[in-house]
């Protein structure tokens, strides 16, 4: 069983951050809201097509009324994107997503990483 490709756009409003060529993520975050995308999209639990849209979607509406002082992230409307497509596919409820969303503010930054040599 060969895993379908998925052609990322490379120019255009859905086109993600690059450098020479390969990806980048700012935040660890960034790379698991992608990683988990992509295996939903290859999963066939979620159309790519689908994201896409609901990603240039969430771009046009932060360009259209930036709030004041931010700077665009890419990133945060790419996870946008996937909370909306997967609540609008049933997977997880707007509600969920708010209340997860919530209580990983509250964490400290750091949360998920050991700085320790007892790795």
């Amino acid at each position: 069983m060969t895993t379908p490709t998925l052609d990322l756009d490379i120019e255009g409003p859905a086109a993600p951050p690059r450098s020479n060529g390969e990806l980048v993520f700012a935040e660890p975050w960034e790379g698991r809201a992608f990683g988990l995308t992509m295996a939903l999209v290859h999963g066939g639990t979620i159309s790519y097509g689908a994201f896409r849209a609901a990603l240039i979607e969430r771009i046009a509406a932060w360009e259209a009324d930036p709030p004041p002082g931010e700077e665009f992230r890419y990133y945060r409307c790419w996870l946008q994107a996937l909370e909306q497509v997967t609540a609008g596919a049933g997977l997880v409820s707007a509600r969920d997503v708010e209340e997860r969303s919530a209580a990983f503010a509250h964490r400290p930054a750091g949360h998920d990483h050991r700085h320790d040599s007892a790795g």
